[in-house]
């Protein structure tokens, strides 16, 4: 059944069907609008941060000081692949051209090809999000699938759903199967470009390399130290950041995975599939805002300097409809001992042993407890 399209101004009762997802994008029209000046502040101010910790990797004495510039490098790698990702989804400035160029800079330092990313992510991900054997991003095994892996592989799985390690889980099984130069049964589709982009990331991280190289001999300090705390700490912690990312976004004892499409498509996904995680401190804002991630599966036009305001209205049309939880340790562990497999016909997470451990399935009151 259709849901009826509405161009009510009034917020949607909790009894009433969400609206068409056309409508919803009706009330973000005035978010959408897209600046330059705004995607090229981002993008130099968060290069220009980049490269002077990088080169505080090199240029400090301390250890300490060295480990702290290429943490905080991972963190702003974070920063640029989000510009990047708005360029990807054509949200960064009004020029589609100017976005493919921008997208594939502000991607270098993560090593992300850029039209491998925009197959896995616009098509695949926001297309059929939370459909499992279609979307592949923090895909739930169930108990027959999980007790037919191999021994390491099942350690493996233990590993990405302990909560310590979404940095591993990113880069095993997104970055290294899937972007840096796939096989054909992860990317069975083989175009030029994807070759091309990953040869791109791949001149600059060997430039990265051998930078620094070149600077620790000059210094007369370790090669090896230099290489650890300017590439390896700063590019680890960017796949531990972007793992995390994804994986709260999308992974919810209120969030349903389907493996029916048309049940999938019933539970409105652009939705009932996404978390907005609130946090203390204005760290959302640091993050550019991606954590307003309702507002984005539901229009990927807005930019994220407009985020905030879209979830905003959204939350205000669609009252106890979006998951919004308040960030902290404690909730993100449990959710992690939580949703270990995903059991489908009874429409639940479990942990490794088929125990149920959601407290209601499907859609999905607002969540408010810390």
């Amino acid at each position: 059944m259709t849901t009826p399209l509405t161009t009510s101004s009034q917020p949607i009762p909790l009894d009433q069907p969400v609206p068409h997802r056309k409508v919803l994008r009706e009330w973000l029209i005035p978010l959408s609008g897209r600046t330059y000046f705004s995607a090229f502040f981002f993008l130099f101010m968060d290069y220009a941060l980049f490269f002077a910790l990088i080169t505080g990797t090199v240029m400090f004495e301390a250890a300490w000081a060295k480990l702290v510039c290429g943490l905080v490098a991972g963190f702003v790698i974070g920063r640029l692949f989000i510009i990047g990702h708005d360029a990807c989804h054509q949200s960064l400035t009004p020029n589609r051209e100017l976005n493919k160029v921008l997208g594939r800079i502000a991607f270098l330092p993560s090593l992300t090809p850029y039209s491998l990313w925009d197959t896995g992510h616009n098509v695949v991900h926001h297309g059929y999000t939370n459909l499992k054997g279609v979307d592949f991003v923090w895909t739930p095994l169930t108990t027959e699938e999980f007790a037919a892996l191999p021994t390491m592989q099942r350690l493996l799985e233990r590993a990405y759903r302990s909560g310590w390690a979404p940095g591993l889980y990113y880069m095993i099984e997104i970055w290294w199967k899937r972007e840096f130069f796939p096989n054909k049964s992860h990317m069975p589709t083989r175009r030029p470009i994807f070759f091309k982009d990953s040869m791109l990331v791949t001149i600059f991280g060997a430039l990265w390399v051998a930078v620094i190289s070149a600077a620790a001999v000059a210094t007369d300090q370790s090669v090896a130290l230099s290489l650890l705390l300017g590439v390896a700490v700063p590019f680890f912690f960017w796949n531990s950041m972007i793992g995390f990312v994804v994986y709260v976004h999308h992974t919810h004892v209120k969030v349903s995975w389907h493996n029916e499409k048309s049940a999938w498509m019933k539970a409105q996904p652009f939705v009932s599939t996404t978390v907005h995680l609130t946090f203390k401190f204005n760290i959302g804002a640091m993050l550019h805002h991606i954590m307003e991630h309702t507002a984005h599966h539901v229009d990927m036009s807005i930019p994220l300097y407009k985020l905030k305001q879209a979830q905003a209205k959204l939350e205000e049309m669609l009252p106890g409809r979006i998951i919004v939880q308040p960030f902290s340790w404690r909730w993100y562990f449990q959710t992690a001992r939580d949703c270990k497999l995903y059991d489908f016909t009874r429409e639940c997470w479990t942990d490794f042993a088929g125990k149920k451990t959601s407290p209601v399935r499907g859609n999905l009151p607002q969540v408010t407890a810390a």
